[in-house]
């Protein structure tokens, strides 16, 4: 980022207010992951060495019990119905055509990646503003770029993914920003580590600033 630059993406700032459908898959996706590990841990600790005694005793036969049969729906179980909630979310997601978690990008705020803004005072240091988040995609990009590296060239679905991921943290940074009142955030930076397979954390972080209204 070479110089001052004035956001005008859009309009307002704050959280983005939650929903209906937005608690409904959130509760979803508890219930799943609860699910999912009753339902591992059952299966590891009781259901193997259960089913390795059947198999060790020939005299052992019939029906399998009601408790193994619920072991194995809740892993599975617990899987699918967070597998619908993301689903549901993300469906939602790109028919708002907004990110998570995201509002709209604040209007009037400076950034700049040197310590001051050229041909303005600094009136007063507000503090540390920051935004992050931690982006992945999904595994069908995850096989295509994985083809692209045998091949080479660019990496177009991380290049696309880490994209997404500045302008979300930036964004959040920037309600942080517009909510102590800044005219300005100085000294932007962005940080970026691995988090775990293809998803990737990044920070955006810099200091927000009031600046005088009397040029320098």
């Amino acid at each position: 980022m070479a110089g001052a630059a004035r956001e005008t993406a859009g309009t307002g700032s704050g959280p983005l207010a939650r929903t209906g459908g937005e608690r409904m898959c959130k509760w979803l996706r508890r219930v799943g992951s609860l699910a999912f590990v009753l339902g591992f841990f059952g299966v590891l600790f009781a259901v193997v060495p259960w089913y390795v005694t059947v198999l060790s005793d020939p005299n052992v036969g019939g029906p399998l019990p009601l408790w193994v049969r619920t072991a194995v729906y809740l892993l599975l179980g617990g899987v699918a119905v967070v597998l619908v909630s993301v689903a549901l979310e993300q469906r939602r997601y790109r028919r708002e055509a907004v990110e998570p978690g995201v509002a709209a990008m604040p209007e009037g705020i400076l950034l700049q990646n040197t310590d001051h803004v050229p041909g303005r005072r600094t009136a007063e240091a507000l503090g540390l503003v920051r935004g992050h988040t931690i982006y992945a995609i999904w595994l069908g990009k995850d096989i295509s770029a994985l083809v692209r590296l045998l091949l080479g060239g660019e990496l177009i679905e991380y290049t696309e993914m880490m994209g997404k991921a500045r302008e979300v943290a930036l964004q959040r940074m920037l309600e942080q920003a517009a909510d102590l009142g800044a005219d300005a955030v100085v000294n932007v930076r962005f940080m970026t580590t691995s988090v775990i397979g293809s998803a990737a954390e990044l920070l955006a972080y810099g200091t927000a600033v009031t600046l005088d209204p009397a040029p320098a």
